[in-house]
């Protein structure tokens, strides 16, 4: 993720800001330009002039109304919601206790992936303006349980992205870690895998790439079903390690292809995110020189090889979970990319690259 300045008194500003820390100047996130800046009111009902290019925009709907996003349309445009807030097909009911803050968390992490997507130049429109659009449903129980088999069920189906929105909450989405035995879930996590299924028809299936994901996932005709229950009765496969880079990837090709392209655009993003903040890496001790790596120049969302991208990567993992462990948390990072798996994410890179 970038960082950003506050073109009216240079502080430094970050992605989900509304104002600016230092002079209060209200914010705007412009993704015409993908500059997150100041702006001013022109004196006409919602209509503001960002100071980086001097143009009129309107606040998205739901930032003007709700506050819970931060993005701005421009003035000519027809819509009312920006390009992250288009895709939700369904929001939660905001009469409802604490839902609205929930929400909140929801579109927060939302965005993230819609600007990572972005950045990426990857196909990005609602259901509602083409048939292989994606969507988004944010949906609650009927009752207090959350299940991550039972009542709403968090996934991908043709476009639409189901989220339970209990998942926006800490403490029982750290329940489900415990139960589910994860390592690592996170509500970006989520959305970065669900993103992976839809991307999965929209770049590989019937093209030329369909053939060579074959060849590194496994035949996705598989019984999705049968391998899920398989799954959940028996555990993962064994020696998963070997080949997966979440014991949940073993359980299909697709769940494979899913936890691997939200693992590349964890890197991506935590990549751009070093690199904004000048990190180097040069440990003090050991030999190894691949520990040693400079990011202050790095833009993992400009073309640049895969190789470089993961011997940048992995330094900066170790850093990770070792400022993690000096804080008594778990690991930062708590994966592995072993041979099998570099492969995977050497092919969504070229894929990725391909299509920008």
């Amino acid at each position: 993720m970038k960082l950003f300045t506050c073109f009216n008194c240079g502080n430094l500003l970050y992605f989900e800001n509304t104002a600016c820390t230092s002079c209060g100047a209200a914010l705007g996130f412009f993704p015409d330009d993908m500059i997150l800046g100041a702006m001013t009111p022109t004196g006409t009902d919602n209509l503001w002039l960002a100071q980086h290019n001097q143009r009129r925009y309107k606040m998205c709907e739901n930032y003007a109304v709700h506050q819970v996003c931060n993005w701005m349309v421009a003035q000519q445009s027809q819509e009312s919601f920006c390009p992250a807030c288009r895709l939700n097909r369904t929001i939660p009911d905001l009469s409802i206790g604490d839902n609205i803050r929930l929400w909140h968390t929801l579109e927060i992490e939302k965005h993230r992936l819609v600007y990572s997507l972005l950045r990426m130049g990857l196909p990005l429109a609602p259901r509602s303006q083409r048939q292989d659009g994606l969507e988004f449903d944010f949906l609650a129980d009927n009752a207090n349980l959350f299940s991550e088999r039972k009542r709403v069920l968090t996934g991908h189906a043709a476009g639409l992205i189901t989220l339970n929105i209990a998942e926006a909450d800490p403490v029982l989405r750290e329940k489900m870690r415990n139960d589910m035995a994860e390592p690592y879930r996170t509500l970006l996590g989520h959305f970065r895998h669900e993103a992976g299924h839809y991307y999965w028809g929209r770049l590989v299936a019937g093209t030329s790439w369909h053939e060579p994901f074959r060849q590194l996932f496994g035949d996705e005709t598989a019984d999705y079903g049968a391998s899920l229950e398989r799954y959940y009765a028996q555990g993962p496969a064994a020696n998963w390690q070997e080949s997966f880079v979440s014991s949940y990837a073993s359980t299909h090709p697709w769940e494979d292809w899913a936890e691997t392209w939200a693992h590349y655009l964890h890197i991506a993003d935590t990549l751009e995110t070093a690199s904004q903040f000048g990190l180097r890496i040069a440990p003090s001790a050991g030999q190894d020189p691949k520990l040693a790596v400079g990011l202050e120049t790095l833009d993992p969302y400009q073309p640049i090889s895969f190789d470089e991208l993961i011997t940048d990567w992995l330094p900066l993992t170790f850093a990770l979970n070792s400022l993690n462990r000096s804080m008594g948390h778990a690991l930062a990072y708590p994966f592995v990319i072993v041979p099998a798996v570099m492969e995977k994410l050497a092919f969504i890179h070229r894929l990725v690259s391909a299509y920008r």
